[in-house]
C-alpha cells in the first residue's frame, strides 16, 4: 500500500476499534428527486457552469434531520458528547484507485442548492487534483457517501471520528412499487 492508503486504513480501522457502529437501511422512493434534476440539469449547467449531481440534494435532505436530531450532528470527545451548531458535512470523495478523501462542506445548512453544487464541485475537483489545504479535511460534523455511482444497493459505510454519523447513499433504480392500491414504476 502507498502512504495514502495505509493512513486511511489506519483511520478506518482506529475508527471500528473505538466507534459503536450501528447500521440501518431503508429505502426511498426518489422519484420526485429524479424528476427535478432531469428537468433541470442542462439548464443548470449551462447557467452555472456545473453539474447538478445528487450529493447536493442529499446534503439538503440531510440537514432537517440533523436539526431534529442534533446528537447525530455532534462529537464525542474522551466521556463528553459536544453537539455542534452548524452543518459541515463531509463529502467522500474517490480518488482514483486510491481511496477516498472526505473534503467538508462547511456551513453546509446555511447555503441553498446552487451554493451546495459549486461548492461541492470545487471541493471534488481540488481533492482529485490533489489541491486540498489539509484543514479542508478536518472539523466534518457529518458525512455522506455515495456507494450509488459504482452500482452499490446498499453497504455499511465506517464513520469518520469523532463524528458520530453517516449517511449511505446508494445506486438509484426502477423499482415496483405498489401506490395507492396499484403497482407503478418508481
Amino acid at each position: 500500500m502507498d502512504r495514502m492508503r495505509q493512513l486511511i486504513a489506519d483511520h478506518m480501522r482506529r475508527s471500528k476499534d473505538t466507534s459503536a457502529h450501528v447500521t440501518s437501511f431503508a429505502e426511498i422512493d426518489v422519484t420526485g428527486l429524479v424528476t427535478h434534476r432531469e428537468a433541470h440539469k442542462a439548464d443548470f449547467q449551462k447557467r452555472e457552469g456545473v453539474k447538478l449531481t445528487y450529493t447536493p440534494y442529499f446534503i439538503e435532505a440531510a440537514i432537517e434531520p440533523l436539526r431534529e436530531h442534533p446528537l447525530m450532528n455532534s462529537s464525542v470527545e474522551g466521556r463528553r458528547i459536544l453537539v455542534k451548531k452548524d452543518f459541515h458535512i463531509g463529502i467522500a470523495v474517490a480518488i482514483g484507485t486510491k481511496g477516498l478523501l472526505v473534503p467538508v462542506v462547511r456551513n453546509a445548512g446555511q447555503q441553498n442548492l446552487t451554493g451546495l453544487t459549486h461548492t461541492i464541485a470545487d471541493l471534488a475537483e481540488r481533492t482529485r487534483t490533489k489541491k486540498l489545504q489539509p484543514d479542508e479535511l478536518q472539523g466534518g460534523t457529518f458525512t455522506i457517501s455515495n456507494g450509488g455511482v459504482y452500482g452499490s444497493l446498499m453497504s455499511s459505510p465506517i464513520l469518520n471520528p469523532p463524528q458520530s454519523g453517516i449517511l449511505g447513499m446508494h445506486k438509484i433504480q426502477d423499482r415496483p412499487m405498489v401506490v395507492g392500491g396499484e403497482i407503478v414504476i418508481r
